[in-house]
């Protein structure tokens, strides 16, 4: 028998064991409610205080076992230990079923909801306030990954990947064990979240037993910064979708307008990679088009980094501006147009079109712009057609022919996977917003610099009044706005 005892000053302390196959018990001297002993016989709830002292203090890297008994002398006092004692208590995750985490008093997120504690600001001392906002989130989490639905399919993947012939097919059997990793790994989150809440209620509480103002500090503040952290957390949420999570490809089309559209374009390109640098996103010029006499006709950039499609899906669609224009001599207003294509990059092992190089024909040419080493005097430039449907991948940025080849095969990829995308969607009369098919007609958000200022999007009616802001990178408002109303819109339909 493994023995952990943690002595205070107060005479008060925390008897921790461990008997060889059988679950771990807590005893807590200085509890004596009926509800302490539902506390000692539930893994669930033993795990909330025999991890508090690993888990509770963020402000600690604990980095090793010795690490941990160092932070817990100088916290607690005299310490015996033995190495055995520091057992996991946590239930490995099932899709069978999921243990409700409590506190030692049975405070579980819904009773929290159902007390209907008022919340107040981050900067209030009131813990009832922090813990009611983050159990608020933890509600609004589960609402838009659909919970229940997501323990059914965990559930059907778990039994797929149990099936003896799984693997007699690779590619079955990675998909479907990506899928059931993804799942999990969210599922994990929620509860480890929804743990760690209920975990600093019961250090909270036993703060004000024993009157440790400085643990009590510490403990308020760790619900603050939860609190902080769960608004991020229903962000994620938002971006539960199966290419959420990967990079992508950002195009943009200039509108009928000559040099007018070309400069909006241009704009418009330049929005997106000031955006995706604000998110500490990675991004690189894989083709460009310029017009004859100011902005592009057209161009891509590569966006690399976590949720870089979830974000950018929002943005598909065609833009339009209303200004006075800077190349019309006579100062009239222009209205111009330029239309944004967002594409996942799913990965070598996630694509779903195999390409036959006998379906290509690739051209090869000499690069555009302003010139400089290379540029202009070898066909570096490459252009990859795919024959059967007509699409066309273009890369002029790289150095050399064999990296723009490369580069442009990537691009062609991408795009033969969201037109696959789009087909079976089609099929299975399942239209997504991130795949809407671009047209003119389809104008999702309007900038107008003239008469007066604001932009506004036309499928949520956000808007603000500083288009300066926004077409200087600043989108998460109207990103945040779409993928939102989109959820509630997928809720109704359900």
């Amino acid at each position: 028998m493994s023995l952990l005892i943690i002595k205070r000053s107060r005479s008060r302390s925390f008897l921790l064991w461990q008997t060889h196959r059988t679950k771990t018990r807590t005893i807590l001297s200085s509890y004596n409610s009926p509800s302490d002993t539902d506390c000692s016989d539930s893994v669930s709830s033993t795990s909330g205080l025999s991890s508090v002292f690993t888990r509770s203090f963020k402000t600690t890297s604990f980095g090793s076992q010795s690490g941990k008994i160092s932070y817990l002398n100088q916290k607690f006092g005299n310490l015996a230990y033995s190495k055995s004692s520091f057992v996991s208590t946590a239930r490995p995750l099932s899709s069978e079923a999921v243990t409700v985490a409590a506190t030692c008093d049975a405070l579980t997120v819904e009773r929290i909801i159902a007390n209907q504690w008022p919340i107040l600001d981050e900067n209030e001392s009131d813990w009832k306030s922090h813990a009611a906002a983050i159990a608020q989130s933890i509600q609004v989490i589960k609402r838009r990954l659909q919970w229940k639905k997501l323990m059914v399919k965990l559930k059907v993947l778990s039994a797929e990947l149990n099936k003896p012939d799984l693997w007699d097919d690779p590619n079955h059997a990675g998909k479907i064990s990506r899928e059931h990793g993804s799942l999990t790994g969210k599922m994990k989150g929620v509860m480890t979240f929804e743990r760690e809440l209920l975990e600093h209620i019961d250090m909270l509480k036993l703060a004000k037993e024993e009157n440790d103002s400085e643990l009590e500090s510490e403990t308020l503040k760790a619900l603050i910064d939860m609190r902080r952290v769960s608004k991020e957390k229903e962000l994620e949420a938002l971006l539960s979708a199966e290419n959420d999570p990967c990079s992508c490809y950002i195009e943009v089309q200039a509108g009928a307008g000559g040099t007018e559209s070309n400069d909006w374009a241009e704009m418009v390109m330049e929005m997106y990679k000031t955006w995706a640098q604000r998110r500490k996103f990675s991004v690189t010029v894989v083709d460009e088009m310029p017009g004859e006499i100011a902005g592009i006709k057209r161009a891509t950039i590569k966006v690399n980094g976590e949720y870089a499609y979830g974000y950018a899906k929002a943005e598909v669609g065609v833009h339009r501006l209303v200004r006075i224009s800077p190349f019309d001599s006579g100062k009239r207003r222009h209205t111009s147009f330029a239309a944004v294509a967002v594409i996942p990059i799913l990965g070598d092992g996630s694509t779903r079109v195999q390409i036959n190089d006998s379906d290509l024909r690739i051209e090869r040419f000499r690069s555009g712009g302003a010139g400089g080493q290379h540029a202009n005097t070898t066909d570096s430039a490459v252009r990859i057609i795919h024959i059967p449907t007509g699409i066309t991948a273009t890369c002029q940025n790289e150095r050399s022919q064999h990296m723009n080849k490369a580069s442009a095969m990537a691009v062609l990829q991408s795009r033969l996977d969201q037109l696959e995308m789009a087909r079976q969607t089609a099929m299975n009369a399942q239209h997504t917003q991130s795949l809407t098919e671009i047209s003119w007609g389809n104008q999702i958000r309007t900038y107008v610099l003239h008469p007066y200022r604001m932009v506004k999007d036309l499928r949520t009616n956000y808007e603000v009044s500083d288009p300066d802001s926004v077409l200087e990178g600043d989108l998460d408002g109207f990103i945040l706005s779409f993928l939102s109303s989109s959820l509630d819109k997928s809720d109704e339909e359900h």
